[in-house]
């Protein structure tokens, strides 16, 4: 899925995002899922690989062009996105890459004026009240459904 020119952001001290999904290094992608984040702990390289194609994928790069962060967005691009599978690598973390990520994806959306951008979060509350979210206020009305 492709939503958009490819880099789509950059700063000062060389980092840049990319919606490029053929930039992404999918095996460190799958590596960081599976192995670190609580969400994914033991998805398997294919689901990896499905998730990547049917998403809208950011990566975020050093100066040296080395994948440092990654998020997707599941969405029409018309009514609905769901942001998943936000990462930062441990040896990139504390320098305000998480909060950059989500900000740039909400700017990358914003022209799509989506009714609804959702994410779930145990643990990051602040980074992403930064880029503007808030917690759902009646999800009485939410139900979900799982395979697995």
């Amino acid at each position: 899925m492709d939503a958009g020119t490819a880099t789509i952001a950059g700063r000062d001290d060389g980092h840049e995002i990319s919606v490029d999904a053929g930039r992404l290094d999918v095996g460190r992608v799958h590596h960081w899922l599976s192995t670190d984040a609580y969400w994914a702990l033991g998805r398997s390289r294919e689901t990896v690989e499905r998730a990547v194609a049917g998403s809208l994928n950011f990566g975020v790069y050093d100066a040296d062009g080395r994948q440092v962060a990654y998020a997707r967005v599941v969405t029409d691009l018309a009514t609905f996105a769901w942001l998943c599978d936000v990462y930062v690598d441990r040896g990139s973390r504390g320098k305000g890459l998480g909060t950059w990520l989500a900000a740039a994806v909400r700017d990358h959306l914003a022209p799509y004026r989506l009714k609804r951008f959702l994410l779930s979060t145990h643990d990051a509350h602040e980074v992403y009240a930064k880029a503007g979210f808030t917690p759902v206020r009646d999800s009485g009305n939410w139900m979900s459904m799982s395979f697995e």
